[in-house]
């Protein structure tokens, strides 16, 4: 028994940066349990200390078998790093007494205030401005962007956004997830503005959008959009979280847009404005080992948004979405990932606007980035498998007190997605209505912050192919 005790600490050693102190008197029993006196958190100087202990799963007089010691740390720790507060984090216990033991946490701030110029894109994403616009310099918004992710040290997050160019967008939005003293509560409160020189008025047959514009130069602006939401948040345990959201916008387009030249089921109105109130709950479930670039765990959602105050004409809809991921850990550096969502949207005549299946945010299969597939229902399968090649750090030749190297990890992997989105037929294009499959294999590259460069070479079902790039960061 006391050769697997020494096993068991050993192997924590290895996984969980465990801090041993004298091991005099340890009980040799593996089904014993040690008693925690104390967690001691070290290194955070803006967040608060409990907000970093409300995401342990165990606190201070809590007992913790020798068997499970190793998981429960390897625990804490992932959820700890999942409040993306920190870039580095270390759990250890120190031994005391033969069931005593001290955990201690240790961890290093990222950078939370960023008042930068922000250079952002109009485009659905960034192979359609590369491919379809040539990179165009005036397909861009360019200004001010404002951040603080850590206000008041309890993990709320201040956004503002001023920009100008090819649109406008003026933006604030304020995020509290823990609102009451027994930190299970929290609210968010947004408002915006925007202008749009050109409008996505319809889908062409070949799934492509045609926009319009009042000149060939863009000079006026064709449609705005006002808005403001609240919301409340209720997170009781650690995995699990309620949305309730609560929205009114008022979007206005050009008089023209609405003529049977352009599409007059824009708003499916015959007006050249809509009022649009909403109600949203989602409930979501995430246990993954990084939300940024998860490699092990599951995460689930499902969401009921009610859009309008009545159930026909307008743009009144009720939409139900649903989505899986799972990631397993294949060992010796494999991993594989399934990931399904569908959604569905009634009455199925809906105004253009509410016809959003696959193409638009992060709904989309790979291969298929310049297209769009409109509907009121949809179903997206998403598979990957892949390699850990190599990780490393580089030196920052500068002395930065949170950040003294960059590390880069590289993944090698293949993938395949298949899905099929639902429209009636008097707004059938070519891709709807049938079976979407794509397939290819590519890198990932997760850098500083968790920021994840994808270079995919992706083919489809319409023996298109080429590669693709895609981003996302932790900023």
């Amino acid at each position: 028994m006391l050769l697997l005790l020494c096993c068991v600490i050993a192997t924590a050693q290895n996984q969980t940066d465990i801090l041993i102190g004298n091991t005099a008197g340890l009980p040799v029993d593996s089904t014993a349990k040690f008693y925690v006196k104390n967690v001691v958190v070290k290194g955070n100087k803006k967040t608060k200390e409990y907000i970093i202990l409300r995401e342990m799963q165990f606190k201070q007089g809590d007992s913790i078998s020798i068997a499970t010691i190793n998981a429960a740390l390897e625990q804490a720790k992932h959820q700890v790093y999942n409040t993306t507060l920190f870039s580095e984090i270390k759990v250890g216990f120190t031994v005391l007494s033969a069931y005593d033991i001290t955990v201690t946490v240790e961890v290093k701030e990222r950078w939370y205030i960023y008042p930068l110029p922000q250079f952002k894109l109009v485009d659905r994403n960034l192979n359609e401005w590369l491919e379809t616009y040539n990179a165009s310099l005036k397909r861009v918004n360019y200004g001010l962007k404002f951040v603080n992710y850590n206000l008041s040290g309890r993990r709320d997050q201040l956004r503002i956004y001023l920009l100008t160019g090819f649109s406008r967008d003026f933006s604030f939005s304020y995020k509290a997830p823990y609102s009451n003293s027994k930190l299970t509560e929290g609210f968010v409160i947004e408002a915006g503005y925007s202008q749009k020189k050109e409008i996505a008025y319809k889908t062409t047959f070949t799934d492509s959008l045609l926009f319009y514009t009042s000149d060939s130069l863009r000079t006026n602006f064709v449609g705005s959009n006002l808005y403001v939401n609240v919301g409340y948040t209720l997170r009781k345990g650690f995995f699990a979280k309620q949305f309730f959201n609560v929205g009114f916008s008022r979007l206005t387009i050009s008089d023209s847009i609405r003529l049977p030249k352009y599409n007059p089921n824009y708003f499916n109105n015959g007006k050249c404005s809509a009022n649009i109130f909403q109600v949203q709950y989602t409930y979501q479930y995430v246990n993954v080992n990084n939300v940024l670039y998860a490699t092990k765990g599951r995460s689930s959602f499902i969401s009921i948004t009610k859009t309008g105050l009545g159930f026909t004409g307008g743009i009144n809809a009720l939409t139900v979405e649903g989505g899986v991921n799972k990631y397993y850990d294949l060992g010796n550096k494999w991993y594989s990932t399934i990931q399904l969502n569908g959604k569905v949207t009634l009455p199925f005549r809906q105004a253009y606007i509410n016809q959003r299946g696959l193409g638009y945010g992060d709904s989309y299969l790979r291969g298929l980035e310049y297209l769009v597939i409109d509907g009121v229902g949809s179903a997206l399968v998403r598979s990957t498998l892949k390699k850990k090649l190599v990780h490393f750090k580089v030196p920052i030749p500068f002395k930065i007190k949170s950040v003294s190297s960059i590390p880069f990890t590289i993944f090698a992997k293949t993938y395949a997605d298949m899905g099929y989105v639902y429209n009636k037929k008097e707004f059938a294009t070519n891709l709807n209505n049938t079976f979407l499959y794509t397939g290819g294999f590519g890198i990932d590259v997760l850098t500083f912050y968790d920021v994840n460069l994808r270079f995919e070479y992706s083919f489809n079902q319409l023996g298109q192919k080429g590669l693709f790039l895609h981003t996302q960061g932790g900023f």
